[in-house]
């Protein structure tokens, strides 16, 4: 008995040692940014590196640090503030987009060892800000390689407006295929319609659609029965976070 209790305890997966989470303001926006346990800044490679709109949210409600911390391989992790301002932030608006490619990630990068790889640089978020994660990276794709959308809000027009309606899947559409990858997730009991009539669900169906026939990569998850609700996010993150944080 004590011989095989010894191999149990030897056996046994090691519990993750926690990050370290720090808040800062950078490039004027408060901020939260997380560094794996044993952050090393001279370390020959650059860690991968994650953004999570309505930072606060994913840290306080979803348990975003509990999900990056039980990786093999943590990224460096920023929760980004959108408090202040969240539509005007996040609903398809280019001057948020520049911000976040010009200002902020330069800032980030000359602070913390992050990669400048956009293939290791994830935009994640839920509702208005899945649909920030798509529309950024859509802006500059040269930053930012994938996204994490959550139940993403892509019945919203541009610039804040509801019409015309799923603007960014037509933009997706219409546009050369950018060097993006999409982990898109969705709750199959979303079937509300939204201000300008759209079913939810059904346009990140469209756009699931659009993007697989432009040849992206796309991973779609949609949860039989989850509604649009932070548990439902809580109990997509790691397997959404794990796609592209290995």
């Amino acid at each position: 008995m004590k011989k095989l209790l010894l191999i149990a305890l030897l056996t046994a997966p090691l519990l993750a040692a926690p990050g370290h989470l720090e808040r800062a303001t950078i490039a004027g926006r408060p901020l939260a940014i997380y560094t794996p346990a044993g952050y090393d800044a001279s370390r020959a490679a650059a860690y991968d590196l994650i953004l999570f709109f309505d930072g606060d949210s994913y840290i306080d409600v979803l348990d975003a640090l509990k999900v990056l911390d039980a990786l093999p391989h943590p990224p460096v992790a920023l929760f980004v503030d959108n408090t202040a301002n969240r539509l005007g932030d996040l609903a398809n608006h280019r001057t948020f987009a520049d911000y976040m490619a010009g200002e902020l990630i330069p800032a980030v990068r000359a602070r913390w060892h992050v990669t400048r790889d956009p293939a290791h640089t994830t935009l994640a978020g839920y509702s208005a800000g899945g649909l920030g994660a798509a529309y950024v990276a859509f802006r500059h794709s040269e930053v930012f390689g994938n996204v994490i959308s959550e139940s993403g809000a892509f019945w919203r027009g541009n610039e804040g407006t509801s019409e015309p309606a799923e603007w960014l899947t037509e933009q997706f559409r219409t546009s050369a295929r950018l060097p993006l990858r999409f982990y898109l997730d969705v709750g199959g009991g979303e079937t509300h319609r939204v201000v300008n009539g759209v079913v939810f669900v059904e346009a990140n169906r469209r756009l699931r659609d659009v993007l697989k026939a432009k040849g992206y990569s796309v991973e779609y998850v949609e949860v039989p029965g989850a509604q649009h609700e932070p548990g439902h996010w809580k109990r997509s993150l790691p397997a959404a976070v794990a796609y592209y944080c290995r």
